[in-house]
Formats: structure tokens, sequence, C-alpha cells
């Protein structure tokens, strides 16, 4: 830290020395001296210029917080003397770095608070801040004036704007920063701060050493003993980022690390630049790797809870990363399971289909039963090019859905182009057969393929056989910062799928789905974190004699859910059958059948409130309707009009998160309440082109039901549940979700 400061009389003073223990050390935790008192108030006055939450932060001394009382393990913060007057010091010296270098404390005063507390006080005099008067820059005037102004654009540091350490750093970090990015690599930047105490003035010196402008040059590769990677594959892969006689960069070089870690053979990968050449101008690369195991096995659990669908299950992985050699990959995934619905009770619930009063057959209508998914990937790198890899996938697999289960497989085939780490297309080939069949019905238990699942065969048999071929195209940019917790960044993905019968399916469909999401983190510390979604889809299916096609149900659209709009459960949000009018909650005598078009916002806030523990506000949007996607006027046909983005059945929710943050992602805990605005859920009928709704409870995890009495068909009065239409009746309004990673 380079400031002097000038008297009155504009002698050069040296500089404070620092406090040993800074403000950005301050353990948090408070002094820990039991046999001290307790400290149960910590007020800051005259604090008007600089935040009091922002003081107590740099300190050590902490107030008690009241939950301690309410934990079994919590720890008070105890009263420490030579701990508090190094705080006074600190809080001084924190205000000097704010540049408020007139600041002192007035007074400090400790009041006992009974035998074993004490209340702390301390009144700051802040005085006025240090304001920037002038900034003289030195050192660059050789450079291209295009360079010169790419250095000093935007720093921290303005003239006219008060003086903090803290900017100043940054300043010259930046200047630094952005001249290695030029190709300058042994830019050097430093500098000296004359404060003026009578004027209140600071003068900022920046000076400059730029040095020779250096191109890329030869790139060499540190790996251990006796690799089973060749070195060359791992050169090959820098330069695609690193380019001999290129201009340096440091950007450049994170890319290559991104490249050359994006192998998945290595467990730490490092590429740094090495001993500049002067005379000619260049400098060397060195990539450092540590080579990881060439096989690994995963295996775990897990639980899936949904106020709609709930399951267990166990999985496991193999993967081999050299595969016949040419770091060729192989993944073997199982995942096997035992799914309920709507609950685990589903598994003991029996009802009377012979009407003697005696439940005697099992309920039909909750089923429950194994799942599994078994599946083997194949990855072929450097594929006829070095950024282009060859993929494949078989999949078998057997799921239970809220409105049929099915048995069948999948089979994929493609590339995958990616020039840049955050950048990849993927065409591929896709086929997928499935054995449908649809829900039971609760007056006789019989079953029959529903047309809702858009089976092509009509028949009244209790199965159907679909095949679903098409290709698609996948093009991903990602430029978020973290995957599983981003922060800053965007990321942006656009799918299309092209169906046929010219390619072995059954169906002739365009879908396309593209998917924006962006993230602006702000405020003191990095402290709030501004995230958006928008998902839209539609699908369009082939004309017939004048009528659209069905869509398979496996291609259409879900919403709702925890990564999904969290005003519904999962894929709740969607046109539904009608099941069995016979159940006492509304929303089990509907299934969610899919839709042909999909809209899906979401804006949220997240405060960090600790290290570890963050809170969240969002609001959702979503609709998945039964017609097209369209944004064009009113329609009176319910199933048109429910794929129009700005129509009646585009709902919104709104709640609030906890996030507390591990190794593994943010554990997440949502809580959503969807607002009236909107009309029920568009509800199928066995005469095509027909809608109906069905009215719900209303309430809010239960609370909310509003009762009636009426007279029973013996004539006796008895007390039913009050059923009323609303925006997304009959589900209920209130809905919550714990999972691991942010929503999206």
């Amino acid at each position: 830290m380079d400031v002097a400061f000038l008297s009155p009389s504009r002698r050069l003073l040296p500089l404070l020395a620092l406090v040993a223990v800074t403000a950005g050390c301050a353990h948090k935790q408070g002094a820990q001296v039991p046999d001290q008192p307790k400290v149960v108030e910590l007020d800051l006055k005259g604090t008007e210029q600089v935040k009091a939450s922002d003081i107590k932060e740099k300190i050590l001394t902490t107030q008690t917080p009241w939950w301690v009382r309410l934990n079994p393990f919590g720890e008070p913060s105890y009263f420490d003397p030579n701990t508090w007057q190094a705080d006074l010091k600190r809080i001084v010296r924190y205000y000097q770095a704010q540049g408020f270098y007139g600041a002192r404390i007035e007074s400090s005063q400790q009041e006992p608070r009974g035998e074993d507390a004490v209340a702390l006080e301390v009144v700051v005099h802040e005085g006025a801040p240090t304001l920037v008067t002038t900034v003289n820059v030195t050192g660059l005037d050789e450079l291209p004036q295009a360079h010169r102004n790419k250095a000093l654009d935007g720093l921290p540091l303005t003239q006219g704007a008060p003086f903090r350490e803290e900017q100043w750093a940054g300043t010259k970090e930046q200047i630094q920063a952005r001249l290695h990015e030029l190709g300058y690599a042994e830019a050097e930047v430093g500098g000296e701060v004359e404060v003026d105490l009578a004027s209140q003035g600071a003068t900022v010196n920046i000076r400059a050493l730029p040095g020779p402008r250096y191109r890329f040059g030869n790139i060499f590769v540190a790996t251990d003993a006796n690799p089973q990677v060749n070195p060359r594959r791992i050169i090959e892969q820098a330069q695609g980022s690193v380019r001999k006689g290129e201009w340096f960069s440091e950007s450049a070089l994170s890319d290559a690390q991104a490249r050359v870690f994006r192998m998945g053979v290595f467990g730490a990968v490092k590429v740094n630049r090495g001993a500049p050449d002067r005379e000619a101008r260049t400098v060397p690369v060195v990539v450092d790797v540590r080579e990881a195991p060439f096989r690994s096995v995963r295996a775990g659990g897990g639980i899936g809870l949904d106020a709609a669908r709930q399951e267990i299950r166990v999985l496991g992985e193999w993967t081999h990363r050299n595969f016949f050699g040419g770091l060729r990959k192989l993944t073997l995934t199982s995942r096997v399971g035992y799914a309920f619905i709507p609950n685990i009770t589903a598994a003991f619930d029996r009802i009377d289909t012979d009407g003697d009063g005696v439940n005697d057959a099992p309920n039909l209508t909750t089923p429950h039963g194994p799942v599994f998914q078994f599946s083997a990937q194949f990855e072929q790198p450097r594929f006829l090019a070095r950024d282009l890899r060859l993929q494949t996938s078989l999949t078998a697999e057997r799921g239970l859905e809220q409105a049929y289960n099915y048995i069948g497989g999948r089979a994929r085939a493609g590339v995958v182009w990616q020039p840049r780490p955050d950048l990849s297309l993927s065409p591929t080939y896709n086929l997928e057969l499935y054995r449908l069949k649809g829900q039971r019905g609760s007056v006789d238990q019989s079953t029959a393929p529903a047309l809702v699942l858009g089976c092509k065969d009509s028949s009244s048999t209790d199965t159907c056989n679909i095949s679903v071929s098409f290709l698609e195209q996948f093009i991903e940019l990602n430029r978020r910062d973290d995957p599983l917790a981003p922060t800053r960044g965007f990321y942006a993905s656009l799918s299309f799928q092209e169906g046929g019968k010219f390619l072995g399916g059954d169906y002739d469909f365009v879908r396309i789905l593209p998917d924006v999401r962006g993230y602006y983190t702000f405020g003191p510390r990095d402290r709030f974190t501004l995230a958006a979604r928008l998902r839209l889809g539609t699908l369009l299916t082939s004309v017939e004699n004048g009528v659209r096609t069905d869509s398979a149900i496996v291609n259409r659209f879900f919403a709702g859910g925890g990564a999904s709009m969290r005003g519904f459960n999962s894929r709740r949000l969607s046109p539904m059958n009608v099941l069995n009018l016979d159940a006492e909650q509304p929303s089990d005598r509907v299934v969610p059948v899919g839709g042909n078009s999909l809209v899906e916002t979401s804006v949220e806030l997240r405060v960090k409130l600790f290290s570890e523990l963050s809170l969240a506000a969002f609001h959702d949007s979503g609709l998945t309707g039964n017609g097209a996607l369209t944004f064009g006027p009113r329609q009176d046909d319910v199933l048109k009009e429910s794929g129009r983005v700005f129509g009646d059945y585009h709902y919104q929710a709104v709640g609030l998160g906890l996030r507390y943050i591990t190794i593994v992602g943010p554990i997440r805990l949502d809580v959503a309440r969807r607002l009236n605005i909107g009309k029920p859920l568009p509800i199928l009928t066995s005469t095509p082109g027909q809608t109906t709704t069905i009215g719900g409870l209303g309430d809010c995890f239960g609370l909310g039901v509003k009762k009636q009495t009426i007279t029973g068909p013996d004539g006796a009065p008895r007390t039913v549940n009050v059923e009323r239409e609303y925006a997304g009746a009959p589900e209920g309004l209130c809905t919550f979700f714990l999972s691991i990673g942010e929503a999206f």
C-alpha cells in the first residue's frame, strides 16, 4: 500500500503502519474467553457515512446472536479486554481504508448487564472523506492509443470520487491485467497516493512499466513419470487456444487450461507462461498435468419426494477413460428404484370392487412399481478433427408416470463439435421405442390406451407400441462461472428436433426449445445475485386430411417442479385428463398428459445471509398448452388459447427459499405460492376438441380448506369440502421443494 500524507505545511509524512491483524482477517466467532462476561449488545454511534454493519464485520468482538439460546451447540460471544482494545484500532484503520483519515474514537464505554453480561458502546468521529483530486498515469506514452484507452477505460478509482484503498489496489491490478491481456506479459503497475490532510484531497500517481509486447512461443508439457497420455495430444488440445505466433494473453492461457482439463483424464491441470525470450519477443507456455485414474466406480442412492410422485433409488456408474486406448471413454450407468404415485401409501391402498363393503383389491389408480434405467455411453475423441467427438449411447428403461407407465429403449448417435470450451454444437440421430400403458380408471379397474397418450393404434387393447425417430441439432453457449451455483455470466441453448416416418418413426413433428439464463452479482462483498431465465418450446405436428395429428406423450412438454415453474408440483403444469372422479382430493382426479407448447420464466434475487447460508426471493411463471405456442390475440378455442403466451393459462407464482452451500452444491429449500391470476387448468374430455374444468380446494398445504354441510343421499347431513375454481385448479396453491443445486 503506497500512500503518503501531506500536512498543512505540505511536508511528506510516512504512512501509518498497518495494524498487525487487519480487518480482512478478522475471525467472526468473537472472543472465546468463558471467564469473561458475554457481549449482549454492541452499538456503534456516529456512523453516518460508513455502515455500522460493515465495521462489525471487520472486528473480532461480536454481539451474542439471539438464536444462541435456541441452539444447544451454540456458544455466546465473550468480552476480551485485549481484543476489544485492538478492535478500536481496527475501527480507525477501517475508516482510513475508506478514505476517512481524520476518523477517531471519541469514546468507548462498557456497561455491565447483570453479573455475566456487558453492553459495549463506541462513538466515532468520522470526519470528511478524502476525494481524488488528480490521477496521473505515466509509462504508457509509448503504447498505441488504442492500447492506452483499453488499459485506462472504466477504472474503479476516478477523479472526484472518494478515495478508497481497496479501489486503489483494484485500479493497479486492472491496469496490469489489461496490459497482460494485450500481450505485455511482463507489465508491472505501481505508484503512490499523496493525501493532503488540510484539503482532504488525494493525488494519485500511477506508474506503469509495460515492457515489450510478446507473442506465444512453443508449448511444453510437464507430466507424471511414464504417462499414459501422449504429450502430443496435450499440446494439440492447448493449441486450440494458444497458437504460436499470436499475441500473448492471459485469457488464452485460461482457455487452454479448460481445453486440456476437458480431455477428462487429468486430476489437475495448470497452464502457465514460461520465462519470456526478450530477444525473440516470445513467451513459452508450460502445461502441467497430473493424470487421474482411468477407471472409476461410483455408487449412491437417493429419494425423490413430491406431492404427486415419490421414488427411492440406488445408482451406480463405471467409467473407463482409456477404453482400448486413444482416450476413448466408455461409461455404464444404472439406476434402479421403486416409484409410488402419489406417495408411498399407494403400496397399501385397497378398494372395494364387489360392493360388499370390504376393500378386497389393490387400488390400481394409485400405482406403484419398480423403475430402472440402464445405459451405455461411448465417446471417441478427436473424431476426424481435434475439436470433434463421436458420441453414441444405448438406454433401456422402465418408468412410472402419473398418466402412464412404459418400458422401452433409446438409441442415440452423433458428434459434438466444441471449438471453444464454452461453445458446443451437436447434431444427432435418435430412435426411441416404447410400450405404453395408460393409467387405470376407478370404476372397473380396467385399462385402455388413452388417445391422449398419442397412440397411433386406436384399438381397445390395454397397451400400445410407439416409435419416435428424429434428428436433433443442439447448440449450447455456457459462460457461467459455476454450473451448480452460478453468480455471473449467462447460459444459452437451442434445440431443434425434426421427426419423420422416413426416419423410421410413427410421428412427423418439429420441436423447438430455446433456453436463456443470466446472472448478475452486485452489492457490498457481492452479497446480491440477480438471476433470470426464459425457456420457450413449441411442438408442431403434421396435418392429415385437414386435421393436425396427435403428438406422442413422450415428446410433449411438462412443467412444474423444483427446477421448473415452482408454483406447481412436478409435471403438474400441463393439460390434464380425467382419471378418477371419485377421488377425495380434486387434484387426484386428473393426471397430466403434456402439451405442445411451453413457457417458463423465473426471476430470482439471492442474498447472502452468512458465509454458507443464502436467502432467495423469486417470481416464476409458466404455461404448458395443448396448442402450438402463439403470441397472437385471444382465442375462443381453449386448446388454442392454452398455448398463448399472454393468455389465461399462463400462471404466476412467488416464493422464498433457503440455500446452504456444500461441496456438492447448494442444498435448496423453496416454498412457493401460486397467484390467482388466470383460469383453471384445461382438462381434456372424450370428445375431441372439448375441454372442461374441475374446481379445487384452494388450500395451502392443507390449510384454508372451507367446509360446508350438505344433505347426503340417505337424508343425513354431512360435512364436505368446498370446491371452487381459481387459477391452476384443481392443484393446490402452495408447493415446497428440497433438492441439491440451484433451480437454474
